[in-house]
């Protein structure tokens, strides 16, 4: 599974930090979404899906591999 983000969708609400600290931080400048993790180990499914699904603008995309 890889993460795929979306910088322009994103309005910085910040779910995704959140839910997910260490594959998702906001950027200090405009607060939109930063991707840490691209490929997140499978004992972080949960966790990122939750994330996923927690983003109101689907800014952030599951790629299936």
């Amino acid at each position: 599974m890889r993460i795929v983000v979306d910088r322009e969708k994103c309005t910085s609400c910040g779910s995704c930090a959140m839910y997910s600290p260490e594959l998702f931080d906001q950027d200090e400048k405009d607060g939109r979404v930063l991707l840490i993790v691209e490929r997140p180990s499978g004992s972080q499914e949960k966790e990122v899906r939750e994330a996923t699904l927690r983003c109101p603008t689907g800014a952030i995309e599951l790629v299936e591999e």
